[in-house]
């Protein structure tokens, strides 16, 4: 079994480390190892989430829950094995807790901030561990900075941002619920009288007035998903962001542009740059982190920093 085989020589944290963090143990889905490219294994302390891109047999199942079991027990650990086991071969997904339980209230932990999350509850779970290296970046580079947060999901950004030292933060996304549960990650870190943060439970198309006047930016961060219907297609849709990006900016801003859509390449983003909004200058691609190793970097998660010249316009 190539993911099992994989993961031997990794150790989780004990139990006694209750805020260890969260990470991807085992990442099937770059096409690293060969037969497996339908798995990925995460950790959420102290639940393991087991994810399956295609459906497979419960005899299968029942055998990676047995080495899983064989796996815990050998890295020494203290407390029974909790494992969520989540298939995402059709929709609705279909997630079930088969060993262990899972925390009511389910904190974990990244980059010295803490996030809620919820592993029984649909496929996205509170906190995308692929973005950690985003993440980190922002919270090193937002001191003092006015920071526009779209598709911002429960709020993950903002709270590095609001811990690196921004002095606001204006998060936008069209879900109430997941603004909610960011208002909680916000509390989780002592933010809320942080002040200078705001949740606008809006379509982002239709309000452009409404952030041009809490604008300008000095960091605009754009982390859309790659295809909601009715809501967002990246492919038709990343261009219409882009082109308002030079009017929201402040002269030497910076832009982190992101996009998790296999088809679509790095080429894509900057074509949709050069031809929207020009000025903006490329500055380098962020890393991902090394636990999602990717035979193909074109089609794992994009990351991508640009930048607004000092003498740059705005219009």
């Amino acid at each position: 079994m190539p993911f099992i085989a994989a993961i031997q020589g990794i150790d989780l944290p004990s139990s006694g480390e209750s805020f260890a963090d969260a990470f991807r143990v085992f990442h099937g889905r770059g096409g690293c190892f060969p037969g497996s490219e339908h798995l990925t294994l995460d950790w959420y302390p102290p639940v393991l989430l087991l994810t399956s891109f295609r459906e497979v047999s419960n005899t299968t199942l029942k055998m990676y829950k047995e080495e899983l079991s064989s796996w815990w027990e050998n890295t020494s650990q203290v407390e029974p094995l909790n494992l969520v086991y989540q298939c995402r071969s059709s929709t609705p997904t279909t997630t079930q807790l088969i060993s262990g339980s899972v925390p009511e209230a389910h904190v974990v932990t990244e980059n010295g901030n803490k996030f809620l999350v919820h592993l029984l509850r649909g496929q996205n779970h509170g906190l995308f561990l692929d973005m950690s290296s985003g993440r980190q970046w922002v919270k090193e580079h937002s001191r003092d900075k006015n920071v526009l947060n779209l598709f911002a999901y429960t709020c993950a950004f903002s709270v590095a941002s609001l811990s690196g030292g921004a002095s606001s933060v204006v998060n936008v996304d069209m879900s109430k619920g997941a603004l909610k549960i960011g208002q909680r990650n916000h509390e989780l870190n002592g933010l809320v009288e942080a002040g200078g943060v705001r949740f606008l439970g809006h379509n982002i198309f239709k309000t452009w007035g409404k952030l041009k006047k809490l604008g300008p930016y000095q960091l605009i961060i754009i982390d859309p998903p790659s295809y909601q219907k009715g809501s967002f297609v990246a492919k038709n849709d990343y261009i219409k962001l882009v082109r308002r990006l030079p009017s929201l900016l402040l002269p030497g801003g910076s832009v982190l542009l992101c996009l998790n859509a296999p088809e679509l390449g790095v080429e894509f983003l900057r074509s949709q740059v050069s031809s929207a909004a020009p000025e903006l200058l490329f500055s380098k691609r962020l890393e991902n982190p090394s636990t999602f190793p990717a035979l193909d970097p074109e089609r794992a998660l994009k990351v991508l920093l640009y930048q607004l010249p000092e003498n740059g316009p705005r219009v």
